[in-house]
């Protein structure tokens, strides 16, 4: 039977490592040397923490429709062959918005049809710094003033299903509001020039066709939201998406797994 080292993991036993936890307990720094690299303690996160809010806190409203760059799958594999032989590897950020309800958390999902679910995001232009790219998608075309606003707080099942205007969010007030981009979350990687995605990068594979980055964004307390009238935008429970590739696909069934590395506050 095969005997495995005891002191394996981080920390090493006996570093005498604390944390600051979300109670702001006092944390200990020491460090530990693997070969000619020393690591401190006190630069790795051991627990983030989230806060989430809940659905009844945001407003949401709605403006004309927002449509998809390319009329069709092949359409899009087309322009993507296309980009690539001009600028390279193409690279997409997707934002990951939490809220609660019924003390669970749920994702904030675009629904198109009957069938298809997605992430607010989208392609980072050339050189694009990818935080910033990503800001600039959830907060595009965002103006408000003008909008008609509907509260679905009624029921719950008015606000699992929100027919809204925009993959963007705005301040209560309706001005553009700061993005909180607080972590990477995943990382997918498109091989070829086809539907299927992975979450590393085939071993065959010397040149991906897109890289794409999930990034969890911290919602403030209250807020505006403006989607696209032909999108609905569907607040999805963590364990309606656990396991159903079938029904949102690999990337968005896996955001449990993703997310149980933080610490969700219930406010």
């Amino acid at each position: 039977m095969p005997s495995y080292p005891r002191s394996a993991g981080w920390p090493k036993t006996g570093s005498g490592t604390g944390g600051t936890g979300a109670g702001g307990s006092q944390q200990q720094h020491s460090t530990a040397k693997y070969g000619n690299l020393r690591l401190s303690s006190s630069s790795i996160t051991l627990e983030r923490t989230i806060n989430l809010y809940p659905l009844t806190n945001y407003t949401f409203g709605t403006k004309e429709p927002l449509y998809e760059k390319d009329s069709s799958v092949p359409a899009r594999f087309q322009r993507m062959r296309e980009e690539f032989e001009k600028i390279g590897m193409r690279r997409s950020v997707e934002g990951v918005l939490i809220v609660h309800e019924h003390g669970l958390p749920h994702v904030l999902l675009l629904q198109l049809g009957t069938t298809f679910f997605k992430l607010p995001g989208g392609e980072l232009n050339p050189n694009e710094d990818q935080v910033d790219g990503l800001k600039r998608l959830l907060t595009e075309w965002l103006p408000m003033k003008g909008s008609t606003i509907q509260s679905y707080s009624e029921t719950a099942e008015e606000t699992r299903e929100i027919t809204a205007k925009k993959k963007t969010l705005g301040r209560q007030d309706g001005a553009p509001m700061d993005w909180v981009i607080e972590d990477t979350i995943g990382n997918w990687w498109r091989p070829n020039f086809e539907p299927p995605q992975y979450p590393y990068v085939p071993a065959h594979i010397t040149k991906p066709k897109e890289h794409k980055r999930l990034f969890l964004v911290q919602l403030p307390e209250k807020a505006l939201f403006a989607v696209p009238r032909n999108y609905k935008l569907v607040a999805a429970p963590l364990f309606e998406l656990y396991d159903n590739a079938a029904g949102y696909g690999p990337i968005i069934s896996s955001l449990p797994q993703a997310l149980s590395r933080f610490n969700f506050i219930y406010n």
